[in-house]
């Protein structure tokens, strides 16, 4: 086991550094000029000379990228250019925000997906499998701007049952914030049902066709401890994978949904820093939410190994 850590560890540091390249690449091919924009079109050019020198955007870019990264590993996120302050002061609560809006849905989307899954494959080609299926990929390819409206209408609008904006006020209790955060999070388990729930059945249907699956019955076993100790053992371990690749998607990629229900969270803050390149704070949340994703996904390959040893035992040889 710690030798199938190392390796994951080791693969996670490469991938981490292969980011922090592409990153730096991709927030330097954005157009426009740093200084110009802080200062404005109006300013003159020798101040805006003035200030990309002072802010080190005029030098080489492997000189760029040396210092910013020095500085990332000393724990120095830099400065916003957009808010003049600490890039930490901005990432922390809106990570924080991030994932309390992706825990909330995961914590509403996964029994369901699983259970829906699991439940299709066992009523393999009869109406409830069809019902779970299609209805789950068809809400799926439906843009989340759609969704989100449509909910907005619907639950906040028409029958006034909701808040519009998954703002709560300052000092509300547990209950009220979730009561703010429904309508975000049901958008979200409307996009992620139809593919964990999909994955969930074509892992659940294979169990179910195994030899050990079939032993087990002819062994006399009722049905009910045949699905609970050999197949969803095994059928679930291409859900975990699934659930681990959709946190990158939860933490930075709800650009729309926070934006739509007015939510500060890392969606937004990297749209906003995109848009006023805002290198700094653009670099920092991004890498950010790539570590996120990279915990996510070692988590889920520990799961997946204590699963199903066969994993760990390859990757030791």
């Amino acid at each position: 086991m710690r030798r199938f850590l190392l390796t994951r560890l080791g693969l996670a540091a490469i991938t981490l550094f292969l980011l922090s390249v592409l990153v730096f690449v991709g927030a330097n091919l954005l157009p426009g000029n740093v200084a110009r924009r802080k200062l404005g079109n109006l300013a003159d050019q020798s101040a805006v000379d003035q200030l990309n020198h002072q802010l080190g955007t005029d030098k080489p870019i492997l000189v760029q990228y040396w210092n910013w990264i020095s500085d990332l590993l000393h724990g120095d996120l830099g400065t916003s250019l957009s808010y003049n302050l600490p890039v930490s002061e901005l990432v922390g609560p809106a990570l924080l925000h991030s994932l309390k809006l992706a825990a909330f849905a995961f914590v509403m989307v996964v029994p369901l997906a699983v259970v829906g899954g699991v439940l299709a494959a066992l009523k393999r080609d009869r109406v409830t499998d069809r019902i779970i299926t299609v209805g789950g990929l068809s809400l799926a390819v439906v843009p989340e701007f759609v969704t989100g409206i449509m909910l907005i209408l619907v639950f906040g609008l028409w029958l006034d049952l909701l808040p519009v904006s998954a703002n709560a006020p300052d000092g509300s209790n547990i209950l009220t914030q979730l009561k703010y955060l429904f309508l975000p999070a049901l958008t979200l388990v409307i996009v992620l049902f139809g593919y964990i729930s999909r994955i969930t059945r074509a892992g659940t249907i294979e169990a179910l066709d195994a030899d050990y699956t079939r032993t087990a019955v002819l062994k006399g076993l009722p049905r009910r401890t045949v699905v609970r100790r050999h197949v969803l053992r095994n059928s679930l371990l291409p859900t975990i994978a699934v659930i681990a690749t959709q946190t990158g998607y939860l933490i930075g990629g709800l650009v729309v949904i926070e934006t739509l229900f007015n939510y500060p969270g890392m969606g937004r803050l990297i749209f906003t820093a995109a848009n006023d390149k805002d290198f700094p704070l653009l670099a920092s949340s991004v890498l950010i939410v790539g570590i996120v994703f990279l915990v996510a996904t070692l988590l889920a390959d520990v799961a997946y190994s204590l699963l199903n040893p066969r994993i760990r035992y390859a990757t030791a040889e």
